[in-house]
């Protein structure tokens, strides 16, 4: 799971943000201060950071030239209330991949962060199955048919149901248990129950409706568990 780490002395934005995060499927973890957020990042990997330019009395272009120095190379976006070219500049120069000026619309960060997030990850080979493709860098499926008959559709997941839509893919042809997908998928990360994975199978049939469209179906074999094939392979019995 992406990890995020905030470093903001606003609770109430800070609060936002982690709710922001937790709809895209992102973990986070907040701090308050440079000297909380170095050691956090010490103890733990991060994908990005969101800083804020002022922290108190601190400044969050100092933290970000620190992190820079020992080593911590993730993207970072800088959060200010200061809009003038030099103070957009001061952050840059200090490491910031983005500067995102006060007040600011949740949907326009998390665009911005999306993108630092593609660009920082590794290149992941397509994967195919029938008509449909899915990309993990991206999170796109693509390909089978428009809901007028022709043309290709493209269909953008969260984190996890694209983490769902790989394991699916990967295992396509297969019966996997509930417990099986909730194991590699959610077990590590705590928090949730076996139901999850019915939840999610919910929100991918939904935005793939009709799955015939890329020559796959994806079956519950009650009792028993779930299984992604064409649909033009017979049940398992």
């Amino acid at each position: 799971m992406t990890r995020i780490l905030i470093v903001e002395d606003d609770a109430d934005i800070a609060s936002l943000l982690r709710r922001g995060f937790a709809a895209e499927g992102y973990d986070s973890a907040w701090e308050q201060s440079s000297a909380e957020a170095l050691a956090r990042l010490k103890a733990e990997n991060f994908d990005a950071a969101v800083v804020d330019m002022m922290l108190g009395e601190e400044s969050g272009a100092d933290l970000l030239a620190e992190m820079r120095l020992r080593g911590h190379m993730m993207p970072a976006l800088v959060l200010s209330a200061l809009s003038r070219v030099e103070d957009r500049a001061q952050g840059l120069q200090a490491g910031a991949q983005d500067y995102v000026v006060k007040p600011f619309q949740l949907s326009e960060l998390l665009a911005r962060l999306r993108v630092q997030l593609l660009r920082a990850a590794p290149k992941v080979e397509s994967l195919r199955l029938g008509d449909l493709r899915y990309d993990p860098s991206t999170r796109i499926v693509s390909g089978g048919r428009s809901s007028g008959g022709t043309g290709g559709r493209r269909v953008s997941l969260t984190e996890r149901e694209g983490e769902l839509m790989a394991y699916l893919v990967a295992h396509a042809g297969q019966l996997l248990t509930r417990a099986e997908i909730f194991t590699a998928l959610w077990s590590p990360h705590g928090g949730a129950t076996e139901n999850v994975v019915d939840v999610y199978l919910g929100y991918l049939r939904r935005k793939l409706s009709p799955l015939s469209d890329y020559g796959l179906a994806l079956r519950t074999l009650r009792g028993r568990g779930f299984m992604l094939t064409r649909d033009d392979e017979e049940e398992e019995t």
